[in-house]
């Protein structure tokens, strides 16, 4: 499995550095958890829950708040790393969580920066529809003994569909506006 930079450390380098090594590796870990945790609650307070569901509050509320949204992603944090036990290896399941959602953050990208007469509203209606058939294809095509593909192709999938989706969506809002 994932052992081999653990074994390194345990066979090969003084029992000093060791814990050093490990100190450093736990900080540099909670270092991470926490911005994660603070950027996922910060967006969340500000930009959906201040802007859209509660308009007009105290400050203070909306400490309480941030608070609460970060109590909720640490534990959609915690319930990703539960599931982790359930995949051959970590650098596994890693790649397919990046590989059910990265194809259609790509074509959103590919979109801003290529396809310019694109509006947001095709692109973001195309998102939307290509994110759930990748999480379908997901379920019903590569999890399990009997898949179909690699979840790798899951990128190009979503990168693509995002594309394609986006361009018709954009030309038949356009054929209504005329």
């Amino acid at each position: 499995k994932d052992y081999v930079f653990i074994s390194f450390i345990l066979n090969h380098l003084p029992k000093g550095l060791v814990g050093l090594l490990f100190a450093m590796i736990f900080f540099a870990a909670m270092s991470s958890t926490a911005s994660e945790l603070n950027a996922l609650a910060s967006t969340t307070s500000v930009d959906i829950y201040k802007r859209l569901i509660k308009t007009k509050a105290s400050d203070s509320h909306y400490v309480i708040a941030s608070r609460l949204w970060t109590l909720f992603w640490g534990t959609v944090a915690i319930l990703f790393a539960l599931f982790g036990t359930l995949f051959e290896n970590l650098i596994q399941f890693v790649n397919i969580v990046g590989s059910v959602f990265y194809g259609t953050i790509l074509g959103v990208f590919l979109v801003a920066f290529y396809m310019k007469k694109i509006k947001g509203d095709a692109v973001f209606w195309a998102a939307l529809i290509v994110q759930t058939a990748v999480i379908i294809i997901y379920f019903n095509f590569v999890h399990g003994d009997d898949s179909v593909f690699s979840f790798l192709w899951l990128n190009p999938i979503g990168t693509l569909g995002v594309m394609v989706i986006s361009f018709l969506i954009q030309k038949a809002q356009n054929s209504a506006a005329f």
